[in-house]
């Protein structure tokens, strides 16, 4: 199992995902733009909107390689050396308020000194939270893949994203979680790399049945604009988070990688309103009461 046999995965990963979600919108379907990165590598950004379900959505490919970028190697602490990165990266925004955003990366990274890592994880960002109930699905499944190969990867990889998708500036969650890891590797799980990747690939297989089980459940609630003017100030919370605190969009951007692809994250539209308070009472003052850290959802 090598880089190459990593990233045809991967691509394979993307098609599969992509036909999942078309049979699910069963209106819109993929557009691919194929691009090429200066440096070396490139990717396929598949992107569809105006759909039954999905207004827009994003399930990106890509494997980039060459020197690696000054800024990355002095985060890492790393001598001057190469880079070889790819993975898959998805973020879907409903035409529902009911139904969430979500997210997903799955991601393999190697340096040309040997040092190599994993990195990924599924989070949920529902417009709206009505209680633990709605927390079920996602977590179940996502511990079920945890456990598969450490019954403690699901309480660390939990707390990992409560605190990865953490909304510093808000004091809020950006949404009810999932699971974030990085950097995983045969030194620090004491783990093969056999069994890390097997995990990594449950982590990508998990995510059509994670999407499917929302998208049923709320695609047909009806709603008014009072949920709509709800659902964009929610995705400017999101947008907030991809621009000031992600990770994956400043390593894009640092890897001078394609631009259209790393912001294809932000919602089609989203609004601010100044210092906007929910009624008390309101399942939007609800909803942000649900939004914190340490919440067990299963």
């Amino acid at each position: 199992m090598n880089k190459q046999t990593i990233t045809d995965w991967f691509k394979e990963l993307q098609d599969e995902i992509c036909k999942g979600l078309e049979d699910l919108d069963g209106k819109s379907s993929f557009k691919e733009d194929n691009w090429q990165r200066p440096e070396g590598g490139g990717g396929r950004t598949r992107v569809i909107d105006d759909g039954n379900l999905i207004e827009k959505g994003g399930v990106n490919f890509s494997a980039v390689s060459g020197p690696t970028p000054k800024k990355i190697l002095e985060a890492l602490n790393l001598p001057e050396t190469d880079f070889y990165a790819t993975g898959v990266s998805i973020v879907l925004h409903p035409q529902n308020p009911w139904v969430p955003i979500i997210h997903m990366n799955v991601r393999y990274f190697e340096m040309g000194n040997g040092t190599y890592w994993f990195g990924g994880g599924i989070d949920l960002t529902p417009h709206y939270v009505h209680g633990k109930e709605d927390g079920v699905t996602i977590h179940s499944i996502l511990k079920a893949a945890c456990d598969q190969i450490d019954p403690e990867y699901y309480a660390r990889f939990k707390s990992w994203a409560d605190d990865y998708f953490f909304i510093r500036h808000r004091n809020e969650t950006r949404g009810i979680g999932g699971i974030f890891f990085d950097r995983i590797n045969e030194q620090s799980e004491g783990k093969s790399k056999e069994d890390l990747w097997q995990f990594v690939q449950s982590v990508g297989k998990s995510f059509v049945p994670i999407y499917s089980d929302y998208a049923q459940k709320h695609r047909s609630r009806s709603f008014n604009e009072g949920n709509k003017k709800w659902q964009f100030l929610r995705r400017g919370r999101y947008a907030e988070f991809n621009l000031v605190w992600d990770k994956g969009t400043k390593f894009g951007l640092d890897t001078n990688g394609r631009t259209e692809s790393i912001l294809m994250s932000l919602p089609p539209q989203c609004s601010w309103e100044y210092d906007h308070q929910p009624t008390a009472g309101s399942l939007e003052a609800e909803t942000l009461n649900w939004l914190k850290k340490d919440i067990d959802w299963i």
